[in-house]
């Protein structure tokens, strides 16, 4: 039993002094690895300093914090193993480590990079100061850095000699079963994603969509919570909302206001000609407003329709009505002034007997 052991267990037949300056090139490799990254962060920290290269000299140094010891010590010891003379199964299993140890550090930093470039991306869209983040843009980050280990894996199996591709195809099958059984909710998550990337909105503007309009108090993964105007909470579908067009107020920059004056027909046209001139005069005193035009629009047998263009060079809503509030009463004060009446045309309306020639009585009635 004893012999039979012994046959299976390798004779690597290794020189002492060979094992020894084996162990000398690891633990100098050892070193200079430890000392290049170092030197290296201390490097990019002076970089970090100058505005014109911060933002990558940030994204590498954080990078390059997530250096492993282990990972390092594993290549360093793999660098002194590359000096002994192995017998064959070893040599294979060297290979294997060398993919092992550089792959795991090459992942640790892109899952570093990711999270980081994701984060200052982010930052630097909102254009916030603090780092904080929606659920959205975690998602975006947890799915990147997943993706990164998912495909080491993978690639790990495939080296050791494991056939993946009957895995892989069982994970497609079972992905494709999966995303029919809850295509409502990832449809719901991919509107999520795309709200965070794209940014129609975002927490705090007002908006307006098919039936209600409101502020914006939470996007999350499957649905948005808005506050409406009248004071109740709507809860809707992130995919639903998407598909509605939405109308950003917050996003405004002036608001363009356009309404009709209306006069009797029987107003003198030098009157009417007076009215578009008044109408500018008291436009251009309001405050934040630019005017447009005043013009008479059409003439028709009930009124006389003058057509007012102006802009409030302002988005918020109070000063819009204050302004066109104050427009209309002093429109009212110039129709007074001027003696225009805003009554439409009369008609008279005539009833008479089938056998009668005179009629019983007229009544005026207002158009």
């Amino acid at each position: 039993m004893l012999t039979r052991l012994r046959t299976h267990i390798p004779s690597f037949d290794i020189d002492p002094a060979n094992a020894l300056l084996a162990l000398l090139v690891a633990v100098l490799s050892f070193l200079l690895l430890k000392g290049a990254v170092a030197l290296a962060r201390r490097r990019l920290c002076r970089l970090s300093d100058d505005q014109a290269s911060h933002a990558w000299a940030e994204i590498l140094k954080k990078t390059l914090a997530a250096t492993s010891t282990l990972a390092m010590a594993a290549t360093a010891l793999l660098v002194g193993l590359t000096v002994l003379e192995l017998p064959a199964p070893w040599d294979e299993r060297v290979k294997h480590g060398w993919f092992i140890a550089l792959g795991v550090q090459f992942g640790l930093y892109l899952h570093k990079a990711v999270a980081v470039a994701a984060r200052h991306y982010f930052i630097r869209r909102d254009q916030t100061e603090g780092e904080t983040e929606t659920v959205a843009h975690t998602l975006i980050i947890w799915a990147s850095q997943s993706a990164i280990w998912i495909v080491f894996s993978l690639a790990l199996l495939a080296n050791l000699g494991i056939n993946i591709s009957t895995f892989i195809a069982s994970l497609g099958i079972g992905g494709i079963a999966i995303a029919l059984a809850v295509q409502n909710i990832l449809g719901d998550l991919f509107a999520s994603l795309s709200i965070a990337v794209d940014k129609p909105f975002e927490v705090g503007d007002s908006i307006s969509v098919t039936g209600f309009s409101g502020k914006v108090e939470h996007v999350g993964l499957k649905t948005t919570r808005v506050r409406s105007d009248s004071g109740e909470q709507i809860v809707i579908a992130n995919a639903e909302l998407l598909k509605s067009t939405v109308r950003n107020f917050k996003r405004m920059s002036h608001r363009r206001v356009q309404f009709t004056l209306q006069a009797s027909p029987d107003t003198a046209p030098a009157l009417a000609a007076r009215l578009p001139a008044e109408m500018r005069k008291i436009v251009e005193q309001q405050p934040q407003v630019r005017f447009e035009r005043a013009h008479l629009k059409s003439v028709t047998p009930s009124a006389l329709e003058f057509d007012i263009v102006y802009y409030v060079l302002d988005s918020g809503y109070t000063l819009y009505m204050d302004t066109q509030q104050a427009v209309l009463l002093e429109s009212m004060a110039v129709l007074q002034r001027l003696g225009i009446s805003t009554a439409g045309a009369q008609t008279h309306v005539v009833l008479q007997q089938a056998d009668q020639k005179e009629p019983l009585f007229k009544r005026p009635r207002l158009a």
